[in-house]
């Protein structure tokens, strides 16, 4: 996964209330560190910056700012894109939760044997 889709990914859970360029940053850097392998946190944070600023210019741009200074979330007022994006992170979102109350469903049951039933 790409830095570009990993910011997409952070900026579609977060909604319409954004997030900042930092906060982006130390999701991306999180998503890419691994025990072999430590990036650069400022490359990171100059990339994510240069790309939301890159990306945000016009008013179909797939990104936005909110007003707040350095706060950046989905445009989903002037993009097609990137409605379709969060159209399909509450897709996923809710497959998942399904998931998880089925998972959840099937151990609750109580499958433990009755000591005192004698019909068997």
């Amino acid at each position: 996964m790409t830095f570009e889709q990993q910011i997409l990914k952070v900026l579609t859970e977060v909604g319409e209330h954004g997030i900042s360029v930092q906060s982006i940053a130390r999701h991306v850097y999180n998503m890419n560190n691994t025990l072999f392998h430590t990036p650069d946190y400022e490359e990171i944070h100059t990339f994510v910056q240069q790309y939301l600023l890159r990306n945000s210019k016009s008013p179909q741009s797939l990104i936005e700012a909110t007003g707040r200074r350095g706060y950046y979330r989905l445009n989903t007022s002037g993009s097609a894109d990137a409605r379709q994006l969060m159209f399909d992170f509450r897709e996923e979102q809710q497959s998942i939760d399904e998931e998880e109350a089925s998972s959840c469903e099937s151990e609750r049951r109580d499958l433990s044997l009755n000591l005192f039933d004698f019909s068997s």
